[in-house]
């Protein structure tokens, strides 16, 4: 199988509800529309960002082939298919390569920890072969999964077993990992990074892509980051860094994925609430976001 690596920016996409809690598919479009006008690389459906975990197999399905619709091959879809059940989670895989998904990504299962390398491997194994014809990312992101396993022993061992594993998208923090899984075998595998209030850092270890929430409300200001870093503006880059830093700061000091709805609804793409166990935010937290944001001129930023 053969695969060209990611590069650029992708959203890490939110799954729009109505404000029953319902599915709003009927604003997928618009949400693409404009992600793809801030010049946004690529799309990660139905992972955190989207809720994954709290939708239902059908749901998930729905999403995606939504996404995939809407985007029209503009940008490569990468559908996240992990779930607590196994099974499942293949149905999930082998719909998204029929929905046209140009990759497939996968976390572990959460609820039973996965300890050790080998047993990471034997849950991912089975996903990646129900859509052989895909390429396969594992997704790191142990905050949420619980899952401490050494990242540069999976790709060694898995790729002998999981002949579609490519890369990892990698939401974790230790950037010596992550450079040492991106100088693994010569470069072969693709690790896209997944922290945003990093950025900097990880493309001063070799990032050439990037999958992020934040991404979907601030795209410019982290593309001229790219830009100054790849022009040598150190200063420049690390001040816009810094912006960044700010204004996850400032979301996460709300339940960061309502908070983020939000801001989407604040630039013109409404997409409801988030379901339990997130929760709602109160209308006062929401006007209070606007005027924290305006005050470092977050709605200029171009």
């Amino acid at each position: 199988m053969q695969f060209q690596k990611l590069t650029g920016l992708f959203a890490a996409t939110y799954t729009p509800l109505k404000s029953d809690g319902e599915l709003n598919l009927e604003a997928v479009a618009a949400m693409v529309d404009f992600l793809l006008s801030q010049q946004l690389n690529g799309l990660y459906v139905c992972g955190s960002t989207g809720e994954g975990m709290s939708l239902s197999t059908a749901e998930r399905k729905a999403v995606t082939r939504e996404y995939c619709q809407a985007a029209n091959k503009k940008v490569p879809v990468i559908a996240q298919v992990g779930h607590n059940c196994l099974s499942e989670a293949c149905e999930l895989a082998r719909d998204a390569q029929q929905a046209g998904v140009d990759v497939i990504s996968a976390t572990c299962p959460s609820y039973f920890k996965i300890d050790n390398v080998d047993l990471l491997i034997d849950c991912m194994a089975p996903i990646a072969a129900a859509a052989p014809e895909l390429p396969f990312y594992y997704y790191h992101i142990p905050v949420l999964t619980g899952s401490q396993i050494d990242m540069v022993e999976f790709l060694q061992k898995g790729s002998a077993r999981i002949p579609n594993l490519v890369g990892l998208k990698y939401t974790a923090t230790a950037l010596h990992e992550y450079q040492q899984c991106k100088d693994l075998d010569q470069g072969r595998f693709d690790v896209l990074w997944g922290c945003d209030e990093m950025l900097l850092g990880a493309l001063a270890t070799g990032a050439q892509g990037a999958i992020g929430s934040t991404y979907n409300i601030a795209a410019p200001l982290n593309h001229a980051l790219i830009s100054a870093f790849e022009a040598g503006n150190l200063k420049e880059a690390r001040r816009l860094q810094t912006l960044s830093i700010r204004m996850i700061r400032l979301l996460q000091n709300y339940p960061f994925h309502p908070a983020m709805k939000v801001v989407l609804g604040l630039l013109g793409q409404a997409c409801g609430p988030c379901r339990l166990p997130l929760p709602q935010l109160s209308q006062a937290d929401a006007a209070s976001i606007e005027k924290e944001l305006s005050q470092f001129d977050f709605f200029n930023w171009k």
